[in-house]
């Protein structure tokens, strides 16, 4: 289900008779400010899973040479 071009005008009609024009642009900056805070927590989230599922790949053995040979 999405949103058409009328649908969001009317949205945007009831809003601005709800709220004045005076304060939309303090709506909007607030809305803007919520959405990058957003965006930011999500982007850590998933930083955070990728560096725990890298902890759990497996290291590479370090090859041990036959005893005898490291001697010399």
């Amino acid at each position: 289900m999405s949103l058409g071009f009328g649908e969001i005008l009317v949205i945007l009609f009831i809003v601005l008779l709800l709220f004045g024009a005076k304060r939309l642009p303090e709506l909007a900056k607030g809305l803007g400010r919520g959405l990058r805070e957003f965006k930011q927590a999500t982007s850590e989230i998933q930083d955070e899973i990728k560096s725990a599922t890298d902890l759990d790949e497996p290291v590479n053995k370090v090859e041990s040479k036959p005893a005898g040979e490291g001697d010399k």
